[in-house]
C-alpha cells in the first residue's frame, strides 16, 4: 500500500492525485488544477477567463521535462487518465484499518514568492523548503529537489540519532563523575589511613627519643650526685680539722694571756703534745685528701647527634615497593666487658670506664684531741 500510494502521488502538490486528472503526451500524470497553474505559470500574457487559460500554449512536464504543446482548449484539452481516477476511488474506499491512518497536518506556510502555494518541496541544492511552482518556473528550476516529507523523515531520524548519541555521552560523563567523586572519597580515606601511619611511626621514634634521654640524662644524674657524696664527704673532714684548729688556737691564746712565767710554763708543760708540736701537727694538712685536677668536668658525657640529625633531616616516604628493613635498634644493656657506652642511632655516648671516686681517709685528727 505504501508503493501504491507514492504512485498516486502529483509531482507538483505532493499529495494524492485530486480529480480530474490529466495524462500528458509523456504518459506522466498532473492534477487538473496543478496543470493549469504550471500552464499559467508559464504563459503570463495569454488571456485567461475565470482563472483558466482559453488559448494554446505549452509548458514542461515537472517530471521529465517534456515540452508539453496544448490547442486552443488549454488544460481542458488534455486527456483524463480514468484510471488512475478509479485506483484513486478504489484506494479511498480501503477501509481505514489496511492502511495508516493519515497524519493530522497543521497548517502549512505558503510561499513567500507564490503566495497562494504550499511548501511542500525541499531544495537540497540551496538546503530551504519552497514551493512546487519556484521548482518548475521560480529560482529553484535548476536545483535538486525532494519531497518534504522524505526530507523530514530523514532530518529528524538524523536529529533522532544525534539526540540518543549526546545521551549516551551524558550518561557517559556522568559516570566518568560519579568515577572522580569515588576517587576523590578513596583518596580522602587512604590519606587519613597513611598519615595515621606517619604520626604513629613518628610517635614511636619520640618514644625511643624519650627513652634514650631519661636513660642518659639519669646516667649523668646519677654521676653528679655520686660526686656531690664525696666532695660532701672531704668538705665535713676539712671542716672537722678546722674546729680542732680552732679549739688549739683557742688554748693557745688562753695559755698566752697567763702573767705568771712560772705559771705558763706549767700549763705548757702540763698540756698533752705542747702546745708548739700540737700546733705544727694541726698546721700540716699535706695529710688531707684533696680533689683532684678536673674532678668537676662532665664533659665524658658529650654527644654529638650531627650524623643523627642528617638522618632525622633525610626522613621520607619509602619509594621502593618493598620497605626496608629496620635495623636491631639500641644495644644499650649493661654486662660483661661492658665500657660504659651507649649507642645512640651510630652516636658513641661517653668514653672510658665509669667513675669510680676515691676512698674517703679516716680524719687525721680526732675531735678528742684535745681533750
Amino acid at each position: 500500500m505504501d508503493y501504491l500510494e507514492k504512485q498516486l502521488i502529483c509531482p507538483i502538490c505532493l499529495e494524492i492525485f485530486t480529480k480530474p486528472v490529466v495524462i500528458l503526451p509523456c504518459q506522466h500524470n498532473l492534477c487538473r488544477k496543478c496543470a493549469n497553474d504550471i500552464f499559467q505559470a508559464s504563459n503570463p500574457y495569454l488571456p485567461t477567463r475565470g482563472g483558466t487559460v482559453t488559448s494554446g500554449g505549452r509548458f514542461r512536464c515537472p517530471s521529465c521535462r517534456h515540452e508539453v504543446v496544448l490547442d486552443r482548449h488549454g488544460v481542458y484539452g488534455l486527456q483524463r487518465n480514468l484510471l488512475v481516477e478509479n485506483i484513486i476511488d478504489m484506494y479511498k474506499q480501503e477501509p481505514s484499518s489496511s492502511r495508516p491512518a493519515p497524519e493530522r497536518k497543521a497548517d502549512q506556510p505558503l510561499c513567500e514568492v507564490h503566495q497562494d502555494e504550499k511548501i511542500n518541496i525541499y531544495c537540497l541544492t540551496c538546503a530551504v523548503p519552497t514551493c512546487s511552482m519556484c521548482k518548475v518556473f521560480g529560482s529553484h528550476k535548476d536545483c535538486e529537489v525532494a519531497p518534504i516529507k522524505s526530507v523530514y523523515q530523514l532530518q529528524k531520524t538524523e536529529l533522532t540519532d544525534g539526540i540518543a548519541m549526546m545521551v549516551g555521552n551524558n550518561n557517559r560523563i556522568q559516570g566518568i563523575i560519579s568515577q572522580l567523586e569515588e576517587t576523590c572519597r578513596a583518596i580522602e580515606v587512604n590519606s587519613r589511613k597513611q598519615k595515621s601511619q606517619v604520626c604513629e611511626k613518628f610517635d614511636h621514634l619520640y618514644t625511643i627519643l624519650e627513652e634514650r634521654k631519661q636513660e642518659m640524662s639519669g646516667r649523668v644524674t646519677a654521676e653528679k650526685e655520686e660526686k656531690f657524696g664525696y666532695i660532701r664527704g672531704l668538705k665535713r673532714k676539712y671542716e672537722d680539722h678546722l674546729e680542732c684548729m680552732t679549739k688549739i688556737v683557742e688554748s693557745g691564746i688562753q695559755t698566752m694571756q697567763e702573767p705568771e712565767m712560772a705559771v705558763f710554763l706549767q700549763v705548757n708543760k702540763s698540756s698533752p703534745g705542747r702546745f708548739c708540736t700540737r700546733i705544727g701537727e694541726a698546721s700540716n694538712t699535706s695529710q688531707l685528701e684533696k680533689v683532684e685536677c678536673g674532678y668537676e668536668n662532665m664533659d665524658h658525657y658529650t654527644v654529638n647527634f650531627k650524623k643523627e640529625g642528617k638522618a632525622l633531616n633525610a626522613i621520607d616516604f619509602v619509594r621502593d615497593e618493598v620497605e626496608e628493613q629496620e635495623d636491631g635498634g639500641v644495644v644499650g644493656a649493661e654486662g660483661e666487658g661492658y665500657t660504659g657506652q651507649a649507642t645512640l642511632g651510630g652516636a658513641m655516648v661517653g668514653g672510658g670506664p665509669p667513675f669510680q671516686p676515691t676512698p674517703v681517709p679516716q680524719p687525721l685528727i680526732e675531735q678528742n684531741a684535745l681533750s
